[in-house]
């Protein structure tokens, strides 16, 4: 057998891989539980990440094991970091692959999930995994920061939330613009985040907000595999020049200063 075959046939095998009862242990370590039917629309909205990811970039992480947790499991944190009402409007901004803002709906189907990607190659294959999974969501092909200087957006969110690398002076100035007074901006990151906060303390208040907390997670499997979310209200309505245009917020990150003192 050829090494190209052996390799079709290992994905083909992932792909197949019943997570099912792992995920339920998994996620019951973090403190929630998940029941028989969600685990069935988690196994299947693994195998289509897995199959689809072969033509569309959405993951790096492609062993199912690793999936259950660094990607499920690892979005679900958000429900035990965050108090979310019934009902509540929720925005997961630069959504990829779904994390967190799809595990959290199949976990609350009371939610209006909102799902906003630059990409919309990444948003056709959600539409497709919501299909398959009977949940509903809106599906927005936005740039983060023309997201928030839409009216018919900006400020109509109970919580945004995103999964990111960038800094929190870019993240928060993506996010804030579009909760509403008081609502929630729950930032998913990894280990460093009380130095990260400290140079974005400015930042986020300018844009309307205040730090409620910081909640500290370690996945199941991995002691080393710190999380962080910072949880942050929105006290005061966004200023109306934020979010700046293009390429602006990366480049020069909101007052990215050294904390005086």
């Amino acid at each position: 057998m050829t090494e190209t075959a052996k390799n079709r046939m290992q994905k083909t095998e992932d792909i197949r891989m019943d997570i099912r009862e792992e995920l339920i242990q998994k996620a019951k370590e973090i403190g929630v539980k998940v029941s028989p039917a969600q685990a069935e629309q988690f196994q299947t909205y693994l195998a289509l990440l897995l199959e689809k990811n072969e033509v569309v970039n959405l993951t790096a992480i492609t062993d199912p094991h690793e999936a259950v947790v660094k990607h499920f499991v690892d979005s679900l944190t958000l429900l035990k970091a965050v108090e979310i009402k019934k009902g509540a409007k929720l925005i997961d901004v630069g959504t990829g692959a779904g994390f967190p803002g799809l595990p959290v709906k199949i976990m609350r189907p009371d939610i209006e999930l909102t799902l906003l990607d630059s990409l919309n190659k990444r948003l056709v294959f959600l539409q497709e995994v919501c299909a398959a999974i009977s949940v509903e969501a809106v599906f927005l092909h936005k740039r983060a920061e023309e997201a928030g200087r839409d009216v018919k957006l900006r400020e109509k969110f109970d919580v945004a939330t995103a999964r990111a690398v960038a800094n929190m002076n870019t993240l928060a100035e993506y996010c804030i613009p579009l909760i509403k007074m008081k609502g929630i901006f729950a930032a998913m990151k990894g280990p460093g985040l009380e130095e990260e906060m400290a140079l974005a303390k400015r930042a986020v208040s300018v844009l309307g907000c205040k730090v409620v907390k910081t909640a500290p997670f370690t996945l199941p499997d991995d002691e080393r595999s710190e999380r962080n979310i910072a949880v942050m209200q929105k006290i005061a309505f966004t200023p109306k020049t934020y979010p700046r245009h293009g390429g602006t917020i990366t480049k020069k990150p909101l007052f990215l200063e050294k904390p005086q003192g």
